[in-house]
């Protein structure tokens, strides 16, 4: 028999997330594939490196947790977006990473255009955290 949770628990849960990581956590997103985790190097070329929110995530409600505020910066390398990594404040602890795939993909994060250019506009369109064992 699997283990079971309450929302309540799921919920807090993802909140932890955002407490761990802190406010004024920093998302940059790469080419390529992630790390095997995140305490491994980076890998690919940093594409964009945006500071979200101080609140960058809306409370957990239902078992899910999604973005917060207006995640968005210009392009810093150019290249196809393949992962991102969240990083605490500091930029260099990576609390979280993932796939990246356009609006509309199966991606963990989902941007406007995963083709990144110096310079150029970029939206992240969706973000959200669900917590399993219901």
């Amino acid at each position: 028999m699997a283990i079971q949770l309450s929302v309540a628990v799921r919920n807090a849960r993802l909140n932890a997330i955002e407490a761990t990581v802190g406010t004024d956590a920093v998302l940059k997103i790469f080419s390529g594939a992630q790390p095997a985790n995140c305490a491994a190097a980076n890998s690919g070329t940093e594409l964009v490196s945006i500071t979200c929110p101080t609140d960058w995530m809306a409370a957990a409600d239902a078992g899910a947790k999604a973005l917060a505020g207006a995640w968005a910066d210009v392009g810093i390398g150019d290249g196809d977006a393949g992962h991102f990594r969240l990083y605490a404040s500091d930029g260099t602890t990576c609390g979280m990473q993932g796939s990246v795939t356009a609006t509309g993909g199966v991606g963990d994060l989902t941007l406007d255009n995963i083709t990144i250019a110096t310079d150029q506009a970029v939206t992240i369109t969706g973000f959200t955290l669900t917590d399993a064992n219901a």
